[in-house]
């Protein structure tokens, strides 16, 4: 077959041009960008990828750059984990949820746990009332853990957690209750999120200053790496900036500067890049923009394989790896006209797959207004499971590798993104930037403009503010029993009361100790977290070594 001559298809395009200024028909608006202000043309041909090398730039899925995918079939050998983000009121509630979404051919656990829980708080105290069991499951001992995971045999599920400042007690409970269950530690599967920076940026459930919570993450990579091999020890995550109005490019550039920021860290410490990367995870936020998003995974695991082998010097292909779970973009969900979010969702999902997503959580229908109920979680599931064996999007790695618009857009991404870095670098890294608070004005400024944009009709969004209706509040929300807190705080006190007192002063003694010292302080929390000292307990004598974190105000 012929080959079309560079000067023909310059002329052919030059043409095309020429007749699209002749349309009857005007274009909707005068130029079409990205949600990351990257214009978009007419048509991509091979002209837009001149220079373009296929080893180089794109390379075969499973090998460096890994632009492709972390593995060589993708999804012909192993689907995404298909995971849905749960966790209200109680232990037991939770579980019965766990339990269901199990049984409808859920393959991970994910647990949203309570706001007192993210803070280290238990749940009797006067500043945890009204918060418990709101926005997650309320967890104070490793009471708690037995009754969330009762009749879960850990060995057999892989289990990821969403919590940060005390990502490290957290885990000790798991690993107690798997002591408990007969499972070696070294048989656990899973994820503890345990990505402080993230905190002070865009989400605020920080405890201690940067130096301690960042010796707190390192001392979990350092314990799991004997302990907890198929453990992934962070999971740094984008997914809450872009939600707090990141563009996709500044979800991928802050992401990977703090991911830099804790390798860094944990260099520092003495661990060797190769004994901790292969443990390292990501998380990134699905969100509307189709073919941005796609793309944006795609570069990003090709900037972060370049920063591990070229900045880091690690060897093992697995350290080169970025593997990533994604969640559907919870900010993109509408109150009114709530069923259109299950559209929203499902194209959203598409997007991660078609960039090769490891994990995937699609958000329910009615959550702009409610915890995800039974019905509309059970929509959220076989939405991706649709996703996964009926669509024929799963049965080729990377479908959109070589399409000149995906191949274009990941290139300006990614050039876009180590601009970003740069700057970053230039700062002092991603601590001072987020101490100075760069980070956050870049993210406020975004989520301004887009606002704007909706406000002033520019950017369209069904049901808001383009074809917009009566407003109907679905039924069957959700509602966490007042009850939860009455409950929970009973727990605490038949505990205190039924639990050795002289054994748990003694471990909080043990890591208060250590805590001034510089010994790595997960045996030391997971002798308190046996002993059932509570998490607030255990939180608290951390508290009292490292003090509490003062968010600054940024202008």
């Amino acid at each position: 077959m012929a080959q079309t001559k560079k000067g023909d298809l310059a002329d052919a395009i030059s043409t095309y041009e020429k007749e699209l200024k002749e349309q009857k028909n005007p274009e909707r608006k005068e130029a079409f960008y990205t949600d990351s202000g990257i214009e978009v043309k007419q048509v991509y041909s091979p002209l837009d990828l001149e220079a373009f090398d296929y080893l180089e730039d794109l390379g075969l899925p499973g090998g460096y750059p890994f632009t492709r995918g972390v593995r060589p079939n993708m999804y012909r050998g192993r689907l995404f984990t298909m995971r849905q983000y749960a966790g209200f009121g109680s232990a037991r509630d939770t579980n019965k949820r766990f339990r269901y979404l199990l049984e409808q051919g859920q393959s991970g656990l994910s647990v949203a746990f309570d706001l007192p829980t993210q803070l280290g708080y238990d749940s009797d105290i006067p500043l945890a009332r009204g918060e418990t069991g709101k926005v997650g499951v309320a967890i104070d001992s490793l009471q708690d853990m037995e009754e969330l995971f009762s009749h879960i045999p850990l060995e057999q599920v892989n289990t990821s957690m969403t919590i940060n400042a005390p990502a490290g007690i957290i885990l000790a409970m798991y690993i107690a209750l798997a002591e408990k269950q007969g499972v070696p530690a070294k048989k656990l599967k899973g994820t503890i999120q345990n990505d402080i920076l993230k905190e002070y940026v865009a989400r605020g459930t920080y405890i201690f200053p940067p130096e301690a919570s960042m010796r707190l993450v390192t001392d979990i990579f350092a314990f799991c790496a004997g302990e907890t091999p198929s453990w992934n020890t962070i999971s740094i995550s984008g997914y809450h900036m872009r939600e707090a109005g990141a563009t996709a490019v500044q979800e991928v550039a802050f992401t990977l500067a703090n991911g830099i920021a804790y390798v860094e860290a944990a260099s520092r410490a003495g661990l060797a890049v190769d004994q901790f990367a292969p443990r390292l995870s990501f998380f990134f936020n699905a969100h509307l923009n189709f073919f941005e998003e796609v793309a944006k995974f795609r570069a990003a695991r090709k900037i972060w394989a370049k920063i591990m082998k070229e900045r880091f010097g690690a060897r093992d292909p697995r350290s080169q790896m970025l593997r990533f779970h994604t969640q559907t973009a919870g900010c993109s969900l509408t109150a009114q006209q709530p069923m259109v979010n299950i559209i929203r969702v499902a194209y959203q999902a598409l997007s991660a797959c078609l960039g090769g997503t490891q994990s995937l959580h699609t958000n329910s229908y009615d959550e702009a207004l409610a915890l995800p109920s039974e019905e509309a979680v059970l929509m959220a599931l076989r939405t991706q499971q649709v996703l996964g064996y009926e669509l024929g999007v799963t049965d080729t790695a990377d479908p959109l590798g070589g399409s000149y618009f995906v191949e274009n857009l990941t290139r300006e991404i990614e050039e876009r993104v180590w601009d970003y870095l740069e700057k970053v670098d230039a700062l002092g890294g991603a601590v001072k930037a987020i101490e100075e608070g760069f980070m956050q004005r870049e993210i406020h400024q975004s989520a301004y403009r887009y606002q704007q944009e909706v406000e002033e009709g520019q950017r369209t969004v069904i049901g808001v503010n383009k074809y917009t209706g009566p407003y109907e509040e679905p039924g069957n929300l959700l509602k966490v029993d007042p009850e939860v807190a009455e409950l929970q705080e009973q727990k605490l006190r038949e505990l205190r009361q039924r639990r050795d007192g002289k054994q748990v002063a003694a471990a909080l003694k043990n890591l208060r100790s250590a805590a001034r010292g510089d010994k790595n302080l997960m045996p030391f929390i997971l002798e308190a977290v046996k002993s059932y000292a509570t998490l607030g307990e255990t939180c608290g004598v951390l508290r009292e070594v490292f003090g509490e974190y003062q968010q600054q105000v940024i202008i």
